[in-house]
């Protein structure tokens, strides 16, 4: 009987090859990079490709979730945005606000890498950490302590200069303050890129330029210049897309003002949609700039030329 049961036991129990066999089977589906691409995979379609969507359907809606309203309106959203003066008013100070950014923010940090690369300058790894400090501070804080700089009455900025400006107040100064807000937070970025793309150029080359005695403007101007194009290409274009969304800094420093003197894109969605709560004319204006963006990148390639051909 004792035999009978023990044979019952054995015959109930898996063999240990299938036991074996199966948990391999786990471990090949569970392995970090399995788990890693599925959770890249969700991470996009719940953050990113679901808002693009929604977005996208919001803006052929008039809607409004604070009231459960979500009704087809076609295009109508798009025309009311296109006939509407302040859409290209915004438009014009984005386009005006990432021209400045861009130009000064690839120039300063061009000449600050040129000059940390040379022998001219000492304590180079300091000045390295200082200059992009400014970088990886959040830009909340930053807005606030240059809103507080730009302060008529107790900012430092009139102090120093002696000038006796409004300037956050005033509609000829107001951009340009956040202007130079922004250049000051970013222009390390370029910099570090800079330097990264001068040290990786070949020495051959200006060993070459050298004997043939080019002086430095000419070197500069046919060697590094055209070398460091791709670095120029990367900062402009990742520069493009932030600074076609600023937002932040125009809501902490000026809220648009005075008066829509400073209103971006990205501000006038963000008014469109939780302060005028007009959902669909913000996603309107939101599929506007994602095209916008990707055709202005396009031609940047295009114009970098970049393309390769076969």
């Amino acid at each position: 009987m004792t035999n009978v049961n023990r044979s019952a036991a054995r015959a109930a129990q898996p063999a240990s090859g299938e036991v074996s066999g199966a948990r391999q089977v786990l471990c090949r589906i569970f392995t970090m990079r399995n788990i890693a691409v599925v959770s890249l995979v969700v991470y996009f379609a719940v953050f990113m490709a679901y808002p693009i969507f929604s977005a996208f359907a919001g803006s052929l809606h008039d809607w409004n979730p604070l009231i459960d309203k979500y009704d087809w309106v076609g295009f109508d959203n798009f025309v009311n945005v296109l006939t509407d003066g302040l859409f290209w008013k915004s438009l014009w100070n984005t386009a005006i606000y990432s021209f400045f950014s861009i130009l000064f923010r690839v120039v300063l940090g061009l000449t600050l890498a040129l000059l940390l690369s040379s022998k001219l300058v000492k304590c180079k790894d300091t000045l390295r950490g200082l200059f992009y400090m400014p970088t990886i501070t959040p830009l909340v804080a930053v807005s606030f302590v240059w809103m507080w700089m730009f302060d008529p009455q107790f900012g430092m900025i009139d102090k120093i200069t002696g000038l006796d400006i409004s300037w956050l107040n005033d509609s000829r100064y107001a951009m340009p303050a956040v202007i130079i807000m922004t250049i000051w937070k970013d222009f390390g970025y370029a910099t570090v890129l800079y330097l990264a793309g001068i040290m990786a150029l070949p020495r051959d080359v200006y060993e070459a330029a050298q004997i043939d005695g080019a002086n430095w403007w000419q070197t500069f101007r046919s060697i590094t210049l055209p070398l460091l194009k791709p670095t120029t290409l990367l900062i402009v274009i990742t520069s493009l897309i932030s600074y076609l969304q600023a937002y932040v800094q125009i809501l902490v420093m000026t809220k648009g003002g005075p008066g829509t003197d400073t209103y971006t894109i990205s501000y006038l969605i963000y008014d469109q949609a939780f302060q005028k709560y007009n959902f669909g004319t913000a996603s309107a204006m939101s599929v506007i700039l994602f095209v916008l963006t990707g055709i202005l990148t396009i031609l940047m390639f295009k114009a970098s030329g970049d393309n390769t051909e076969a």
